[in-house]
């Protein structure tokens, strides 16, 4: 069974997070994954920009950042698997959302989806490796049917 928790940390009231916690359930199964932890945390782009700078040494603002904790090598395998954290900035994905001319929903969820994949050792460093993670996002996020 999967754990996950979703962490609101702005001021604003975000209709979205029951939607968040859908698309994770069914990227989850989706990708046949079970029996994980994790947390998704919503910040503004103070927070954002402060942790971007803190384990990034980028002082800017991002749209989401994961922390995943398999990538670690001294990480100690359990027989539930503890995937780490997933901070998205509101302000940005609603930036986002009306730069690519989508709902903010489709937006939130596209960062949910790609936090999870970053989670789970997904990466878009090499081209190679980002043809096939956004291939994988959009594929995720056609079949729940949030579409362009």
């Amino acid at each position: 069974m999967n754990e996950f928790e979703i962490f609101n940390e702005t001021d604003k009231q975000i209709k979205e997070l029951d939607d968040i916690k859908k698309i994770s359930e069914f990227t989850l199964n989706y990708l046949n994954i079970s029996n994980c932890i994790f947390n998704i945390i919503i910040v503004d782009d103070d927070k954002i920009r402060q942790i971007n700078k803190n384990y990034r040494n980028k002082d800017s603002v991002t749209d989401v950042i994961s922390f995943a904790l398999e990538d670690d090598k001294t990480f100690i395998k359990t027989d539930v698997r503890i995937l780490g954290d997933i901070y998205i900035c509101f302000q940005r994905a609603y930036e986002q959302a009306i730069s690519y001319n989508h709902s903010f929903k489709r937006e939130i969820l596209f960062l949910t989806v790609h936090g999870i994949l970053h989670l789970l050792g997904y990466d878009h460093i090499k081209k190679e490796d980002e043809l096939i993670m956004f291939d994988l996002q959009e594929r995720i996020l056609n079949e729940y049917g949030i579409e362009r």
